[in-house]
């Protein structure tokens, strides 16, 4: 049989000492250490996420940037399509005033050239005609 003497009580006292004595040694300080660690991990965690929704916020203003960009691109190329449609029209209409003014001034030439051919050919027809006219007799008129 287990008999109780002075030594049990003894060993409680030893017992509540070295809880007392390991706490202060060895559990406070690597709870300290947990503490500090979770508080580090929950601050880089908040970094994180802090950093996560920088990111977010600035891709978004950077997609919003682009589509802008690209729209103003867009505007600015239909501007300019605009007005190099409206530039070659105006140099289409002019090479046509020009292409105009030269055939008129051609057949205007043409026109002169035919007359003074048609001319100096009626003068020399009478002579043409009389040449003719002694080569088929064979006589002088």
């Amino acid at each position: 049989m287990v008999s109780v003497d002075a030594s049990v009580f003894i060993q409680i006292v030893n017992f509540i000492f070295l809880i007392f004595v390991l706490n202060i040694i060895l559990y406070k300080p690597i709870r300290k250490v947990l503490i500090q660690r979770k508080e580090k991990i929950t601050g880089l965690e908040q970094g994180i996420d802090a950093a996560d929704k920088d990111a977010k916020e600035k891709d978004d203003a950077f997609m919003s940037g682009i589509k802008d960009a690209r729209a103003k691109g867009l505007k600015g190329k239909e501007v300019l399509l605009q007005e190099a449609s409206e530039e070659e029209k105006k140099v289409l209409e002019k090479i046509n005033k020009k292409a105009q003014a030269d055939l008129a001034e051609v057949r205007e030439k043409i026109a002169k050239d035919a007359e003074s051919v048609g001319k100096s050919l009626h003068q020399e027809l009478d002579v043409f005609a009389n040449e003719i006219g002694q080569k088929i007799l064979g006589r002088a008129f």
